[in-house]
């Protein structure tokens, strides 16, 4: 589930404030170049979508992401591996691509996994 531009950059706006929920006006305060109620609409959008969080407080709508930025660039790299007729050459293939920097970001992190499985 890719992001069309205004999207994103609604998106990136909720992700860098990660600690708070953000008013309508303030993420569109965030992205000068777009109306107000042009913000509210993609807002609206990504919600259906369940990649932000509404909630309300008196008449004040909040939003927040769902999930981090990371979470969702994990779910875009796994969404072509879901679809693959033969995961394993996918994943081979894609082992081949990373640097040795990231490729001990991957051992550790499969390390880790390993461990916490019972």
């Amino acid at each position: 589930m890719g992001l069309g531009q205004l999207e994103r950059k609604v998106m990136d706006t909720l992700w860098d404030a990660p600690d708070q929920s953000l008013s309508g006006r303030e993420v569109a305060d965030q992205i000068p170049d777009r109306a107000y109620t042009t913000v509210l609409t993609i807002l609206e959008r990504l919600r259906r979508k369940k990649l932000v969080k509404r909630s309300t407080d008196g008449k004040v709508h909040t939003f927040s992401a769902a999930a981090t930025r990371e979470s969702y660039t994990a779910s875009l790299m796994l969404e072509p591996l879901g679809s693959a007729q033969d995961r394993n050459a996918v994943l081979v293939r894609f082992a081949k691509t990373v640097s040795s920097a990231e490729a001990k970001v991957l051992r550790d992190a499969l390390d880790a996994s390993r461990k916490q499985r019972p």
